[in-house]
């Protein structure tokens, strides 16, 4: 609530009148701002009926900065004509003042002086008349007094167009007397106590008026999980290095897609029950590129592209098992199979994705999490641009030493060639969860095993790409 005081005064100032008073000529005459009468006008207000207050707007002509100075010390071009002697005054010399350039452009036009061009030793300024009568701050002087109606209105635009004066609109209260008008400052209660029940002096309070148009106090808002959050942070690092997110929107995929296109043997015990989800209906799926399935058949059964295969006979109907999809690799695989079906140009995808798993549920594993995946294609590629671009991925999100977190490594030949990439096309991959400290077991081949046999590790270590090398494996 604004100050007694203020508030007894300006009911005061109301109770003198018949028609009302004006919020800022009361904050004039007590040479108050004007917010602190808004205040007391709002403070009444709040009380009841005490008061009525009109808001209004109204414009009026205001000094400008500028024109203070010139108010205060005079015109530039008055200032101009005071400053040349009666032997006049260099040019160059004129224009080293503050106000010599504005200046002069108006007393010239003014014709207050003259330039002498062939004067000896340069362009010399003369006066014209013996005395002027500087307007311009008469002017001035008139609206800095609130007289500006005895100037016309071409007069102000002209003094608005050299930025001496604004206009500036003003909003403020015609203050009336209420139907409960009183000089005296009762305090309204805002709270009926249990007190005041028992001792009934309730009767004798007078309460404000509750605002049932009042806007409640808001809700909390929604906020992202924090493990949105971390997928955030993660897919804008893919973005800023060049990846292209894959569609990742097929929860439910063939055991094809998922395991045998990845060169995973259908007797692997990532496909038994107690580690995947099989679908009952629809249980099998029925649409694949023959020809390339029977490439994917042929290296599993029988071997090639350098490689002797499993040896085993491999069966369409484990293929065609529909499972709820172990890891997002599966999408990986369709891409590069679409990416052999034409041109071949360098690619960089990345996913971000749930994946589902059959375990047992406990505090950290739960049947499903989502799974970050990258996948780089291009000629040449070897173990140590892997390292380098996940030297550029975990640094980017704020790893400083070596942690398990993911698989990483390259994709075997029985994996690529069957979809039709050219040879000498390698692809690395990474991967790891939002939500547990280590990636999938199976999928992506392990580090230790580059194109089905062991690397040299220390060799790939000690290159200038890793910096800081693990200890162990």
């Amino acid at each position: 609530m604004a100050d007694t005081g203020v508030l007894e005064t300006l009911l005061q100032r109301v109770e003198k009148v018949d028609d009302g008073v004006d919020s800022l000529d009361v904050a004039t005459s007590l040479g108050v701002d004007h917010q602190v009468i808004v205040g007391a006008v709002k403070s009444l207000q709040a009380l009841g009926d005490v008061i009525s207050a009109e808001l209004r707007s109204s414009k009026h002509w205001e000094l400008t900065e500028e024109g203070t100075e010139i108010a205060e010390q005079g015109s530039h071009e008055s200032r101009v004509f005071s400053c040349i002697p009666l032997e006049g005054l260099a040019q160059s010399e004129l224009m080293k003042l503050p106000f010599g350039k504005i200046g002069f452009s108006k007393a010239m036009s003014n014709k207050w002086i003259r330039v002498d061009k062939a004067h000896e030793g340069g362009p010399r300024i003369f006066r014209t008349v013996e005395s002027i009568e500087d307007q311009v701050r008469e002017k001035l002087f008139l609206v800095q007094k609130g007289n500006s109606t005895q100037l016309e209105e071409k007069e102000k635009n002209e003094l608005k167009k050299r930025k001496l004066l604004s206009e500036v609109t003003v909003k403020s209260y015609w203050i009336t007397k209420g139907n409960s008008f009183s000089t005296t400052i009762t305090k309204q209660e805002t709270e009926l106590t249990p007190e005041m029940i028992a001792s009934g002096n309730w009767k004798e309070k007078k309460f404000k008026p509750y605002n049932f148009e009042a806007m409640g106090v808001a809700p909390d808002c929604g906020h992202l999980h924090p493990l949105m959050k971390v997928r955030t942070q993660f897919r804008q690092i893919f973005l800023e290095m060049g990846f292209t997110e894959m569609p990742t929107n097929n929860f439910i995929e063939s055991s094809f897609w998922n395991f045998d296109s990845l060169f995973q043997p259908q007797q692997h015990p990532a496909r038994d029950q107690h580690d995947t989800f099989f679908l009952s209906d629809p249980a099998h799926a029925h649409q694949f590129p023959q020809d390339y399935l029977e490439r994917v058949k042929k290296v599993h059964s029988e071997g090639g592209y350098g490689s002797q295969g499993y040896k085993y006979d491999w069966k369409i109907e484990e293929a065609q098992k529909n499972i709820l999809r172990t890891h997002t690799t599966a999408v990986s695989a369709r891409m590069l199979y679409k990416l052999a079906q034409q041109k071949f140009t360098p690619v960089k995808y990345f996913s971000i994705d749930r994946v589902f798993r059959n375990e047992t549920l406990d505090a950290t594993h739960l049947a499903e999490f989502h799974q970050i995946e990258g996948v780089v294609a291009d000629y040449g590629l070897t173990l140590g641009d892997l390292m380098g671009v996940l030297h550029q991925f975990f640094t980017k999100l704020g790893l400083k030493k070596w942690v398990e977190v993911g698989n990483s490594g390259v994709f075997r030949p029985e994996m690529l060639l069957p979809m039709g990439l050219p040879e000498g096309v390698s692809v690395i991959a990474w991967g790891l969860s939002l939500e547990r400290p280590t990636m999938i077991k199976y999928g992506i081949n392990n580090i230790r095993e580059l194109v089905g046999h062991k690397v040299n590790l220390q060799m790939v270590y000690d290159s200038p790409i890793c910096r800081n090398p693990p200890t162990h494996f």
